[in-house]
């Protein structure tokens, strides 16, 4: 059974100027340690925050206004092969168990 579809889109720019105005400060509201750590090892780090954003984004415009989910419960990561994968903590793990979610399809 599917959830919940959600989409959302990030302006690069946008990103790069809210980090570049607020800093660490900024990206630790919204990201993981893992996720600022493998976005600053890319080329395009605004880029990969950009798309991350938009997949948390996406992902509670998919769970609707049931509950409230940190950003942080949602890390955004990539297995070895590149697939993206969401990683669910805190509210979000408990929040799928509550809801019997066992996974998320997800397409950066």
């Amino acid at each position: 059974m599917i959830y919940g579809i959600g989409i959302d889109l990030v302006k690069i720019e946008r990103m790069k100027e809210a980090v570049d105005k607020w800093g660490r400060k900024f990206l630790e509201k919204i990201f993981t340690e893992n996720e600022i750590a493998y976005c600053y090892e890319k080329k395009e780090p605004y880029l990969s925050f950009a798309v991350r954003f938009a997949a948390k984004e996406a992902l509670v415009k998919a769970i609707g206004s049931e509950v409230f989910i940190p950003l942080t419960d949602i890390e955004v990561m990539n297995f070895e092969n590149g697939k993206p994968v969401i990683k669910a903590r805190g509210l979000l793990e408990a929040f799928f168990q509550e809801k019997s979610i066992s996974h998320c399809h997800l397409s950066l």
